[in-house]
């Protein structure tokens, strides 16, 4: 069954600057969640229905288990890539058997890696507390190893996802698409294909591009991502890296009148906030 686009993390040395910079561009932002023991990480959501954005710093590097051979660290992951940058550090695809999905990960040759439990508590808009509970499998893109892959299945989806932390003054309405940006695009065809269980993709002079159930995925060379977002690519000496997030949006006005107080520019019929003012990440909304 292909997998649609479950959530993206943006790594973040501040939570408390790149939460008020989310708010300052009109989205509604949920409370602050800690991790801590399991990962050692806190985090803030940006919901839409059926996906977010989970923006999310280190909150005690003690608390964080370091890789093993069969062990993918969530907190090790973002530790790292924190210590080299900030910006987007994960792409998180919507899982429903998550044993099976490891099983092939490790068949395809993307990963051996045990799966995890995970659960923390969470907050109604009221503030009742509620359990949220997850199992996770990861997947490696050896080409790739700034970004960490992996599926989630909830467990309790009923009090994870609220309307109300759904209604975007900005007027968004889900991702569109997430971008990667790497030298040669192609090399990653088979590791998408086969993390989204989707062997369907169009592959342009751009790069390639994959449809989800739940937004696309695309990959563009870097001459191709600078014309298309009007920004540089991000460093690609470690290769391929997440770079860009597509926003729909109900209403262009909304969404224009939301930025009026963060840098953007006009491209390709986007509006284009830039990774210098946000926090590494280049965020484009765009008509639904």
């Amino acid at each position: 069954m292909a997998r649609g686009i479950d959530h993206i993390v943006h790594a973040v040395r501040d939570l408390d600057a790149a939460a008020a910079i989310y708010r300052r561009l009109g989205f509604t932002v949920g409370a602050r969640n800690r991790h801590t023991p399991a990962w050692g990480t806190q985090n803030h959501l940006v919901q839409f229905p059926g996906c977010f954005i989970e923006i999310l710093s280190i909150a005690d590097a003690t608390h964080i288990a370091p890789h093993a051979p069969d062990h993918f660290s969530f907190g090790a992951h973002n530790r790292d890539f924190l210590a080299r940058q900030q910006g987007l550090s994960m792409l998180v695809l919507g899982g429903h058997d998550t044993p099976a999905e490891a099983a092939a990960f490790r068949a395809a040759g993307f990963g051996d890696f045990k799966t995890f439990d995970f659960e923390r508590e969470g907050k109604r808009p009221d503030g009742t507390p509620v359990k949220v509970a997850f199992s996770l499998a990861f997947a490696r893109d050896a080409q790739a190893p700034d970004i960490g892959f992996f599926t989630c299945h909830q467990h309790y989806p009923e009090n994870f996802w609220n309307p109300a932390f759904q209604d975007h003054a900005n007027s968004a309405t889900g991702v569109a698409a997430i971008v990667l940006v790497a030298e040669n695009p192609a090399d990653h065809h088979v590791f998408i294909a086969a993390f989204a269980d989707e062997r369907e993709m169009l592959a342009t002079s751009s790069g390639i591009t994959l449809k989800t159930p739940r937004g696309e995925i695309q990959v563009m060379n870097p001459k191709a991502y600078a014309d298309h977002f009007g920004v540089a690519p991000p460093d690609l000496s470690r290769g391929a890296r997440l770079a860009a997030i597509r926003f729909s949006v109900r209403d262009r006005g909304r969404a224009t009148a939301a930025l009026t107080n963060t840098p953007f520019q006009k491209q390709q019929g986007w509006l284009v906030v830039g990774p210098d003012a946000a926090f590494g990440a280049t965020l484009a909304f765009e008509a639904a």
